[in-house]
């Protein structure tokens, strides 16, 4: 009994509230509905002012268009003529035309014309390609590199100028250097000529083709450099 009162109470609790609840929503929303017609007013009333901008066209701005005279159009081409149409030839061909037959008895070997004399070709004369399976390869680094210092131009030196100039350089069996040649300038004429001073040091292993040392023109960079 005690607990159905106690329901009771608390259902009558809950109406009251309910009723409470519908009674204070006309006050609030016409509270909203003022203040949101205050704040677009005061928008409105204190928001700045917005205009289109004019972008009417000034008569003494205005571009005048020079219009080219009338182009006169090249009448078109000469239509080219047709290739003449070629015309089989009316003139009879023996067909028991044939070449001579030839043999030994009739070309003795004492007739033909002597073999062209062979020509032998001296590569110490100028750079020239030979055959070979390992090409040469410097022997002497470390004499070769005093020789860099000792014979960098020093002008050019203090002025910090290198370069790199390739020589050609004509190895023979035994490594040694027979000849040098210019092969490319380094742009400075001293360079030139100092690097083909250290060329006439180099010592190398001779290049080798089947286990055989052969001379050889190898073309080999010498650079001068301050760094």
């Amino acid at each position: 009994m005690t607990e159905q009162i106690r329901h009771r109470a608390s259902l009558e609790a809950g109406a009251t509230a309910n009723d409470e609840f519908k009674r204070s929503f006309s006050a609030w929303f016409w509270g909203s509905i003022t203040a949101a017609t205050l704040v677009h007013f005061l928008v409105f009333a204190f928001w700045p002012s917005m205009a289109a901008e004019d972008f009417t066209m000034n008569p003494d701005e205005m571009i005048t268009i020079d219009i080219p005279d009338e182009i006169e159009i090249p009448p078109p081409p000469e239509q080219i003529a047709r290739p003449a149409t070629p015309v089989i030839a009316e003139t009879p061909i023996d067909t028991d035309i044939t070449l001579e037959e030839t043999d030994w008895e009739s070309n003795p070997v004492e007739n033909l014309p002597p073999p062209p004399d062979e020509v032998e070709t001296n590569i110490l004369d100028a750079p020239f390609w030979t055959v070979r399976d390992v090409d040469p390869y410097y022997k002497n680094k470390e004499e070769m590199e005093r020789a860099l210092v000792r014979e960098y131009p020093p002008l050019l030196r203090d002025a910090g100028i290198g370069g790199t100039t390739t020589v050609w350089f004509f190895v023979d069996e035994t490594g040694k250097v027979v000849k040098t040649q210019l092969q490319k300038s380094s742009g400075q004429a001293a360079l030139d000529q100092a690097a083909l001073k250290v060329a006439d040091v180099a010592v190398f292993a001779p290049a080798m083709h089947r286990d055989k040392p052969v001379p050889v023109w190898v073309a080999l960079p010498i650079t001068f450099t301050t760094r």
